[in-house]
């Protein structure tokens, strides 16, 4: 079963978010999911446990994974869950090479910004060591994050350099919408928002949805490789 993977060396791009949102999606369209918590931060465990009533019950949801345990979870998961999907802390440690070690493929928000590619190249350069350590490819996509509706010039060179040096890009981004940092504010998932909560919540769920469908589109494109 596939293993998901999001890793960022850079807070503030949207990992966790599109952790969640990517579990919710898999939840709702009918399957099993495993969302597990390596941030020591725990914002997807504290969700959870906030909102226990609201989470989805084909949704579940481990925190407290050290570098001890999160291969032993992964693994586990993957044996009963469909879908596992795995937000690390914001650094390459030992956790994340570890989790990146088990990846069918890894996820690498970033939002556009010269930085925001600076980092994600650190750890794309992580990916290539462990893929060299374990003998295999280790698949991953980066991914625009938390970005505007209109693409900005940054983003367009940004896209093109990527494309220049061959490295992998999602196809579809993910956008900045309130509807999206509502989740955690007043918890559900994002299919459970109206419009009482925030404004054009249609739009958010359908954002998420074609994300979560590129993911498939991207492992089943490494799985015919």
């Amino acid at each position: 079963m596939p293993v998901i993977v999001l890793c960022s060396t850079k807070g503030g791009v949207g990992k966790s978010t599109t952790a969640l949102l990517l579990a919710q999606v898999y939840a709702e369209a009918g399957s099993q999911v495993t969302l597990i918590d390596a941030d020591p931060n725990q914002p997807l465990a504290t969700w959870a446990s906030r909102f226990t009533k609201s989470v989805p019950e084909r949704l579940e949801i481990i925190g407290g994974v050290t570098e001890e345990t999160v291969v032993e979870v992964i693994d586990d998961a993957a044996e009963r869950k469909p879908f596992v999907i795995v937000d690390l802390e914001g650094s390459a440690n030992v956790t994340a090479s570890y989790a990146i070690s088990r990846a069918d493929l890894v996820l690498i928000p970033m939002r556009g910004k010269q930085l925001d590619v600076d980092q994600a190249a650190r750890v794309v350069s992580l990916i290539e060591r462990e893929s060299k350590v374990f003998r295999r490819q280790i698949p991953y996509r980066v991914m625009f994050s938390m970005i505007g509706m209109l693409q900005s010039r940054e983003q367009k060179h940004i896209r093109a350099t990527l494309d220049g040096k061959g490295i992998p890009v999602l196809d579809t981004a993910l956008f900045e919408r309130a509807a999206f940092s509502a989740i955690f504010q007043i918890g559900g998932t994002i299919f459970d928002l109206t419009a009482e909560d925030v404004s054009n919540p249609k739009a958010a769920q359908e954002n998420a949805t074609a994300v979560a469908q590129s993911v498939i589109a991207a492992l089943n494109e490494e799985t015919t490789r």
